[in-house]
């Protein structure tokens, strides 16, 4: 047991209270780097940026032994970011009295011009001589046809989760989070949509506005498909009392790994790529390219500003500098979620 690395996930995990999902990848990441100092005997209080330089260039030269495939540059990238982190972390809690990968008064960056429109919240190693050029793939959303075909395909509960990002843009964590009393108390109303209060990532509350089609349909879900499936649960005895809106056939919460799995081959099967994340950008793409259709009308909205609300974003690189100078006025942006969601019937 390596106990600064114990003491490092403990608190991420219980003090700062990060979800599941991120506690796993830091644990990943640390036993990865852990394993890789042990065999080359390298004790890690005295590892430095030539080991680190190593480590970052064998992922470059060799394939990644649990898939075979070559590691993507931004698996790399997240994997020195997470080391990198690490040390600064046990520099600052007193684990090292000091560290090269920690030591900020070196000149380990690249030269550079420093732009004026640079994000402030921009980590401090992001420009450091770990870090791989990154250039970051522009989503291609899928189009209408291609939307209808994916959910057509898909399979009960999958069909209707994919609805929900496709309408409401959520995360997939924030999808596995909905409970039946997040859609179930619902004031009767002849407004198009419902705001629903969700728990966003880094559990921050938050919300999205839904469709009154699409809760229509999830209640249909409810009294149908779900309250079927947990029946037939409760005679087998294997029900445990739960909340959560989507199950699966066997009346268990649905899980993440089944639910990208399913998105992934249904779009083999429909002839094109499909994956979880895809719904959420066709989400955001669909709807910024109709915002702006409003803002070349005369709205005054900021298409950017609006999308990085409803879908949200905490840090968004390429909106940063509107923020300062554009506030969203709450009487237009009700006014366009109106224009938007009278559509809502296709993606």
């Amino acid at each position: 047991m390596i106990e600064p690395a114990v003491a490092f996930l403990h608190e991420h995990s219980v003090q700062r209270a990060h979800t599941d999902d991120t506690r796993r990848t830091y644990a990943e990441i640390l036993y990865d780097w852990f394993e890789t100092l042990e065999q080359n005997d390298i004790p890690w209080e005295s590892a430095d940026a030539v080991d680190l330089v190593a480590y970052r260039n064998r992922m470059m030269a060799q394939p990644s032994p649990h898939t075979g495939r070559p590691y993507r540059t931004t698996t790399i990238n997240h994997r020195v970011r997470g080391v990198l982190r690490f040390y600064e972390w046990a520099v600052r809690t007193q684990w090292l009295n000091a560290s090269p990968l920690a030591d900020k008064t070196r000149d380990l960056r690249l030269a550079r011009h420093q732009r004026p429109t640079q994000a402030s919240h921009a980590a401090t190693h992001e420009h450091s001589i770990f870090i791989l050029r990154q250039y970051e793939a522009l989503p291609r959303p899928l189009v209408s046809e291609q939307a209808r075909e994916l959910l057509a395909e898909l399979a009960p509960p999958y069909d209707l989760m994919a609805r929900w990002q496709l309408y409401t843009g959520l995360r997939i964590s924030e999808l596995l989070r909905l409970s039946v009393n997040d859609i179930g108390h619902r004031r009767a109303s002849a407004t198009l949509h419902h705001a629903i209060e969700v728990i966003r990532k880094g559990r921050k509350p938050g919300h999205v506005i839904a469709p009154a089609s699409l809760l229509d349909e999830t209640d249909g879900y409810v009294s149908g498909h779900r309250f079927a499936w947990l029946a037939r649960a409760r005679r087998k005895g294997r029900i445990s009392e739960h909340k959560a809106l989507f199950v699966n056939a066997r009346g268990s919460p649905a899980g993440k790994n089944a639910y990208q799995r399913a998105v992934s081959q249904a779009g083999l099967a429909c002839g094109f790529k499909a994956t979880t994340h895809l719904l959420r950008a066709t989400f955001a793409c669909m709807l910024l390219a109709r915002l702006e259709h409003l803002a070349d009308r005369g709205a005054k909205i900021n298409p950017l500003i609006v999308v990085k609300v409803l879908l949200g974003h905490e840090h968004l690189d390429t909106t940063d500098r509107y923020l300062r100078a554009v506030a969203v006025d709450p009487c237009v942006l009700k006014d366009v979620l109106d224009t938007l969601l009278s559509e809502a019937g296709a993606p």
